[in-house]
């Protein structure tokens, strides 16, 4: 394995033609194009997922109220959540302040976004698949934050990781990276196999969702290969990630495979980040709306407030429903429907 080599060139190409002729633009203007496409292709995967999650996220925020779902315990009563009570339980809680607690929201959505609790209750044997999965997710993302954070500090102060710190970051993310990897290729596989040969699943899954699966393990079995043959100590990917950071390709290392495969991960990498928000696996921004805009929504509705506004817009909304008793017509309005007198019908 090369050393890592701050200022040599990534990727070798040759500098002349095959037949000979002298070539028509200096060597460096040659090399930079194919040197910089890790690099391009990157920043517009980070693009396209930064921009999907903004537009998930708006069109979520400005969808009608949903239907009160009145369950509880509600996270944010407080110690009232403990025997599943409510604000309304007391007399006259609309000329009271109310109190809402993040702590206790925060005590339910950790756990859940880590652990994924509602899964492991209601169907261990999908979660013995799904949290190794997901676990493999958050160590290849800190692994990832873990690098880009180096690169900046690296370029602000040279010197800054030369001592304990370094030391400790240069064992956390080869360490973290390989957990993260095998989790991830081990919980995608699972969850392929459980999605093919369990029935009350196989039903009701989309060629897209094996098609996802498959997609996470070519990617990863990509960047594990290059793990195992290359960049044991992820020396060239952190290069390619300080590279990344600070708009210079020419932190990058290597010639040959060895600069390839490396190069090549990371352009798989970027695929899969972009891809990933324009499809249900979105979950981990909708999972926010699912808690607080529809399973946590307690807002008191008072005359006049928001939560009033709100629901006269969605009931001034046509009905076009074809079920006969309904009698709608796409023209009248819920309100419309609701005041109705009822017409027996005709025998």
């Amino acid at each position: 394995m090369e050393e890592f080599a701050p200022g040599r060139q990534a990727l070798a190409f040759p500098s002349h033609p095959p037949d000979g002729r002298a070539p028509s633009l200096p060597n460096d203007l040659e090399v930079i194009p194919m040197q910089w496409l890790p690099f391009i292709i990157a920043y517009v995967g980070l693009g396209i997922f930064a921009l999907a999650v903004i537009a998930r996220i708006l069109f979520w925020s400005r969808m009608p109220i949903h239907l009160r779902w009145e369950l509880y315990p509600v996270a944010h009563e407080g110690k009232r959540a403990r025997h599943g009570g409510s604000y309304l339980e007391e007399g006259e809680w609309w000329k009271k302040p109310r109190q809402v607690s993040l702590v206790g929201e925060l005590k339910v959505m950790i756990p859940e976004i880590l652990f994924l609790v509602a899964l492991r209750e209601h169907n261990p044997r999908l979660w013995v698949r799904s949290f190794p999965f997901h676990l493999g997710l958050y160590c290849i993302a800190a692994c990832t934050l873990l690098m880009m954070l180096m690169g900046v500090a690296i370029e602000i102060s040279p010197g800054i990781l030369a001592g304990g710190l370094g030391s400790i970051l240069d064992l956390l993310v080869p360490v973290a990276g390989a957990i993260g990897l095998v989790l991830a290729l081990a919980g995608a596989a699972g969850l392929l196999q459980r999605r093919l040969t369990a029935p009350e699943l196989r039903e009701f899954s989309a060629k897209a969702d094996y098609w996802n699966l498959a997609l996470f393990l070519v990617v990863f079995g990509i960047v594990f290969a290059n793990f195992l043959l290359i960049d044991r100590d992820f020396t060239r990917v952190r290069a390619l990630v300080a590279g990344l950071v600070t708009f210079d390709a020419a932190k990058t290392t290597g010639s040959g495979v060895a600069g390839i495969l490396p190069a090549v991960s990371m352009i798989a990498m970027s695929a899969l980040v972009a891809y990933i928000p324009l499809t249900h696996m979105s979950h981990f921004v909708g999972k926010y709306f699912a808690y607080h805009a529809i399973r946590w929504n307690d807002a008191p509705n008072f005359p006049g407030g928001p939560q009033e506004k709100k629901i006269q817009g969605v009931l001034s909304q046509p009905v076009s429903w074809a079920a006969p008793h309904v009698k709608a017509d796409g023209r009248k309005s819920w309100v419309d429907l609701a005041t109705e007198l009822p017409v027996e019908p005709k025998r």
